[in-house]
């Protein structure tokens, strides 16, 4: 119901306050009063005309537009249809799909700079949230975002961009020259071990250019995109961005978190045990007899797996290129990644013998598998949950579901940025030159509100992995929840 407050000064000279739920006696009020030229009680009119105006719905009526073709969403309690805009969202149909039917400020506030604002009215339905509050743990939030963005931080991007492609630069010219120009087995070896450096250089700057602008025009920020993604290390950037701004708006989630999605190979909860669904690939993750064999060994097969992880993005790449999907620029995507797979093989061709060309290959795949152990350090560790994401706990569910690793700063280079998972993660387009200065204000919020703040060292954040892998492994090889076995299950499990 809207209501207005009127003070009025008496006789003798004390504040009256009037509460007028009615704008009919509102202006009767106003008569007796004799206040009908005042431009303060005109002001008021106004306020109290517009807000006996507004359509108002519940949160539960707003969880009743969360379907395809019907698409609503509530941002500071003002509620959009984004049923339409959800073909051409620029981060995939995944976060209105699942975010639909609830107050999405948190996050909107977190993907969206300060002048995408100004583009919401387009989508106002003319609705308000009539129960919209926010807690204080997402004011303080809100807060900071906002004294970042005064401070100018978002914009800052620094040299590290620059720099990052001089070495990636340099690393392919070295890698080439000591292919081409070097005779000795080991200075082939080395070669591909500079190749995977450049792979995982590259990757970083695959990462930060999805997130924000890290040239000085869109345009060359998409070409930096394609050029370290698609043609330098054969992964679509478009494939990167599907799933990595999934895994950003359910961090941790084991049905709608692609990066702990990993069946057979990996779980990291016993939860996966009961076949959960993963609304990320639209499909059943069922924990059969063979995926509980491997399982069983995870923490074992972990790091081999892992200098072989390359392959599956390879894989996923193509698999999306060629499906029936929507993906922007899908000629371009496709053309990069088969720039790679024409100077990758011919740089291979160019070794002497296939057994040198093997250990090329495998030193190169082997050192990017670096980089994707320090992916599964941040977040395999922490908190999970079933259940979809929601838009009103977003600091709790970053803070919770994130791991930072403890580093000095001349080794920021070595994690991209990776290093401060929990603030990425609560500000995904800050620039990752600004994720340090950043630390402390998040540390100071954590504690207001008795959040963790996890942080460890890479060597204990790899401990803590395999920690979680070996719980998870020794409760698959459990025979009193017994899966359908074969003979490989019986042969490796019989002594235990």
């Amino acid at each position: 119901m809207p209501q207005c407050v009127l003070w009025h000064k008496n006789k003798k000279g004390r504040d009256i306050k009037i509460l007028i739920q009615d704008y009919n006696f509102f202006l009767v009020v106003l008569q007796i009063l004799n206040l009908k030229g005042h431009s303060q009680i005109s002001f008021f009119v106004a306020s109290f005309v517009m807000e006996a105006s507004r359509k108002y719905i519940s949160s539960k009526e707003l969880k009743n537009h969360n379907q395809p073709g019907d698409l609503w969403i509530s941002i500071e309690g003002k509620v959009y249809d984004v049923s339409d805009w959800v073909k051409e969202h620029p981060g995939g149909d995944f976060p209105l799909l699942n975010l639909a039917g609830q107050d999405v400020t948190d996050a909107f506030v977190a993907f969206h700079p300060a002048t995408a604002w100004k583009y919401l009215d387009k989508f106002f339905n003319g609705f308000y949230l009539k129960d919209y509050s926010a807690s204080e743990v997402s004011k303080d939030y809100r807060r900071l975002v906002s004294e970042f963005t005064k401070m100018g931080l978002f914009e800052k991007k620094g040299h590290v961009c620059l720099f990052t492609m001089c070495l990636v630069a340099m690393l392919f010219a070295t890698s080439i020259y000591g292919i081409l120009c070097c005779q000795s087995v080991l200075a082939h070896l080395i070669s591909g071990g500079l190749l995977g450096c450049l792979w995982i250089q590259s990757g970083w700057i695959g990462h930060d250019s999805g997130h924000y602008q890290v040239m000085r025009t869109r345009g060359l920020n998409r070409f930096a995109q394609v050029l370290t993604g698609n043609c330098l290390a054969g992964i679509s950037i478009a494939w990167w961005k599907w799933t990595h701004n999934a895994h950003h708006i359910a961090c941790n989630s084991l049905e709608y978190d692609p990066d702990l999605q990993h069946m057979p190979f990996f779980v990291v909860s016993s939860k996966f045990f009961s076949s959960l669904t993963s609304h990320f690939y639209d499909r059943k993750m069922t924990f059969d007899s063979f995926t509980r064999f491997l399982v069983s060994n995870q923490h074992w097969t972990f790091y081999p797996v892992m200098c072989f992880a390359r392959i599956n993005l390879f894989a996923q790449s193509f698999i999306l290129l060629l499906s029936n999907k929507t993906v922007p620029h899908r000629v371009e995507e496709i053309l990069g990644v088969i720039s790679f797979w024409i100077w990758y093989p011919l740089l291979v061709s160019c070794l002497p013998n296939w057994g040198e060309r093997i250990l090329f290959v495998i030193a190169s795949f082997t050192v990017t598998g670096i980089q994707h152990v320090q992916f599964c350090l941040n977040h395999f560790s922490s908190e999970i949950y079933v259940a979809p994401p929601k838009g009103n706990d977003w600091f709790e569910k970053q803070t919770n579901g994130s791991l930072n690793i403890s580093c000095p700063s001349w080794m920021d280079w070595f994690h991209g940025g990776l290093q401060f998972q929990i603030e990425h993660h609560l500000f995904p387009k800050l620039p990752r030159s600004q994720l340090r200065k950043v630390s402390p204000f998040v540390k100071d919020l954590c504690i207001k509100h008795g959040l963790t703040y996890n942080c460890a060292s890479f060597f204990k954040a790899n401990a803590l992995t395999i920690s979680t892998l070996r719980a998870a492994a020794f409760q698959a090889r459990d025979l009193t929840k017994p899966v359908p076995k074969n003979l490989v299950w019986e042969a490796v499990n019989t002594h235990g």
